[in-house]
């Protein structure tokens, strides 16, 4: 079975940095859509950070140039690179690949079907 395991959370202050990981189990290879999202408390689940197999990366603007998104094939793992952090990027963090190598729907949630089970970043 396909597994995603995130892990890096914490607490931190503003403008401080964090790198999330998440090491994915169970593949045969390497999923063609991978992702990061995140959900605060009464928000609904963000699409943050998108990367192709083939190296295409897509980013929200509530991240873009602050958040990088990066994956070590030897290792089945994905990033997220988290710098200048504030306390509006408080949220539970989760990793999701989609089965379907369509990557068309680079951001949405409904169109990943493996989540991990998330890791919890403050920021106060």
């Amino acid at each position: 079975d396909v597994q995603l395991v995130e892990s890096g959370g914490g607490l931190v202050q503003p403008g401080e940095s964090l790198r999330l990981s998440c090491v994915a189990s169970g593949y045969t290879a390497s999923p063609a859509c991978m992702a990061w999202f995140r959900q605060a408390p009464g928000k609904f689940r963000e699409g943050i950070a998108h990367l192709e197999r083939g190296g295409d990366e897509a980013y929200a603007d509530s991240v873009k140039g602050r958040f990088t998104i990066s994956k070590d094939n030897s290792k089945n793992t994905l990033y997220l690179h988290m710098n200048s952090l504030n306390s509006e990027d408080t949220a539970m963090y989760y990793c999701a690949t989609a089965s379907s190598s369509d990557c068309t729907w680079k951001l949405v949630p409904s169109a990943y079907d493996n989540w991990g089970q998330g890791t919890q970043v403050t920021v106060s």
